[in-house]
């Protein structure tokens, strides 16, 4: 928790000076404590992660209502996804005691989420769509199924997890169509569980 508050306050500081703003602002946060969240199995129990992940949730709520991290609140669009965060986590650690499905599940949340979100800003524009009212691009979407993919290459390789050749054609695909209609958020919760839930049954 206490690298998490130091991760929150130097992105508040960034986005104060500006040297942080739009949606890298707010996904650099997302990016570097999600990616930080994804190894605690590796040095804690899965039930402080639960605990913690509630702590978590408790703080962001407040943040919210208190505006006071504005690097993580702000955006242009109606999202829960802040808190939602939080929640994904939590079920993770509930749903699975493999440390490197966990890794999988939230490396999406981080990774394959946050970097969607940048590309697809920065590179997108003449690939936009609407779904259920939600602007997404092409570029966005491919950018969240390679990195999924990349991510269940690496949990294979580094924690040794069997994974059948379909999983990585079909997995990617779905977590991407998830984050798609996942609207307010609720991909956040929707991502981890897919991803923790399908590596289970492998």
């Amino acid at each position: 928790m206490v690298l998490i508050f130091i991760i929150l306050v130097t992105s508040e500081v960034l986005w104060n000076t500006k040297k942080l703003k739009g949606e890298l602002g707010r996904k650099f946060v997302h990016i570097t404590v999600g990616t930080f969240i994804a190894f605690w199995p590796f040095y804690m129990s899965f039930h402080t992660i639960q605990i913690i992940s509630v702590a978590l949730f408790v703080v962001v709520l407040g943040s919210r209502y208190l505006k006071i991290f504005q690097a993580v609140h702000t955006v242009s669009r109606k999202t829960w996804g802040d808190i939602m965060f939080a929640v994904g986590v939590g079920l993770a650690a509930i749903f699975t005691k493999s440390d490197w499905i966990f890794v999988a599940a939230v490396l999406h949340l981080s990774l394959a989420d946050g970097l969607a979100a940048i590309v697809g800003k920065r590179y997108g524009k003449g690939s936009g769509y609407k779904v259920l009212g939600y602007t997404k691009s092409v570029v966005g979407t491919a950018t969240f199924w390679l990195t999924s993919l990349l991510i269940l290459v690496f949990v294979r390789q580094a924690g040794g997890i069997t994974i059948a050749v379909s999983t990585f054609v079909w997995l990617p695909i779905a977590c991407a169509a998830v984050e798609n209609a996942g609207i307010y958020g609720l991909d956040n919760i929707l991502v981890p569980l897919l991803v923790t839930l399908a590596l289970r049954l492998v």
